[in-house]
């Protein structure tokens, strides 16, 4: 309480009256409103020096922190934290964990600022230890919080560091479905989905782009330098090598130009599984020519890339090599776009009318079958 009192003879309005409602909070012991006027209060000028900041949490904020929600005093005790070192943030933090230990989502997030202070300078493996452990009490949570959205841009920078594509991939598009977009800085949003675009075309197990086109991240692409990205993501969700040849802006991009293999082969297996897709499903006997043709690869190499798509999952099916031709049943389930879900919507269409034309013709030739 001394500690408010010394601001009612601040020159600033605004800081003179926040400190008062604060006090007669603290006076009615309102602890929800007191941490919301908190929260309100840090934002002010005079608290961006960290001096004063930490007076605020060490005279004023200590005195009341047992009283209120353990999981906004993390919340505090993070902001609190930016205007320290390093070392200074991971001892204040390791004692703030101390205080929150019952509180399961505060224990979590703050273990997850910890280790995010220290993602650049830790070994790898004592990360993995601690990203593991604390991924298994994050499932637990029963529902999406902004919890989550700080464990996974923490596991996710972890993963851009050991270079697995495929876990970046997934892990940062989790901290997008976490956050709200509106509230990265626009910089963040373009590099972040530059390096989404490499992760998804290298990232192995990788084989639907959808998500990531359908989200608005990719679209801070266009108008930059990077918008070729943007391009080759389109196209290759959509199996177009020829796009990969024509567009020469991906050899300048080490990563990529590295593992053109690699590449070529994933949107092979792309265009196969979206032409697997475009047929109906009465129709999916499909010849090695007509794959051949549709995927731009060689006539002899099919069976082999057949077979790739067969033992990864992504489809079901059986070859006839007699017939030199393949029999699909099932095709991976993807993340359709707009033109996608417009071919499905009209083979829907087509199917409700072969349907009825049956029970047209049933009605006509035997009547009694549904009298």
């Amino acid at each position: 309480m001394d500690y408010l009192q010394r601001f009612r003879t601040h020159s600033d309005a605004s800081l003179r009256d926040n400190c008062e409602t604060l006090e007669q909070h603290y006076k009615k012991k309102l602890w929800h409103q007191l941490t919301i006027g908190v929260c309100e209060l840090i934002k002010h000028e005079y608290f961006q020096d960290a001096s004063n900041m930490l007076d605020l949490y060490n005279l004023f904020i200590k005195d009341f922190e047992h009283r209120i929600n353990q999981l906004a005093l993390v919340k505090l005790a993070l902001i609190v934290v930016g205007k320290m070192s390093q070392e200074e943030a991971i001892v204040f933090l390791e004692n703030t964990d101390k205080k929150v230990k019952s509180h399961e989502e505060a224990s979590i997030l703050c273990r997850t600022n910890i280790a995010r202070l220290r993602v650049d300078t830790e070994g790898l493996e004592p990360l993995k230890r601690i990203i593991e452990d604390l991924n298994a009490e994050v499932d637990k949570l029963d529902h999406v919080t902004p919890t989550h959205g700080e464990f996974y841009k923490l596991s996710s920078s972890y993963y851009r560091r050991t270079e697995d594509h495929a876990r970046f991939y997934r892990d940062t598009l989790r901290y997008l479905g976490c956050t709200e977009f509106t509230e990265l800085p626009k910089e963040e949003l373009t590099k972040t989905a530059f390096v989404l675009g490499v992760a998804a075309l290298l990232g192995k197990g990788v084989y639907n782009f959808g998500e990531l086109l359908e989200h608005p991240i990719v679209k801070e692409l266009e108008g930059t330098d990077s918008a070729w990205m943007y391009r080759l993501l389109q196209q290759a969700n959509a199996g177009s090598l020829s796009h990969l040849d024509t567009c020469q802006e991906w050899r300048g991009q080490k990563d990529l130009a590295a593992a053109e293999a690699q590449l070529r082969a994933k949107i092979s297996l792309l265009a196969l599984m979206e032409m697997i897709f475009s047929h109906p499903a009465s129709e999916r006997t499909i010849s090695f020519s007509d794959i051949a043709a549709r995927v731009d690869v060689p006539l002899e190499q099919v069976e082999m890339l057949v077979m790739k798509a067969l033992s990864l999952g992504l489809v079901k099916g059986s070859l006839d090599e007699v017939r030199q031709a393949v029999q699909f049943s099932w095709v991976q389930p993807r993340v359709l776009d707009r033109s996608q879900i417009a071919s499905l919507n009209m083979r829907w269409g087509q199917w409700c009318q072969k349907v009825q034309q049956t029970v047209d013709g049933v009605e006509l030739q035997a009547p009694e079958l549904v009298a």
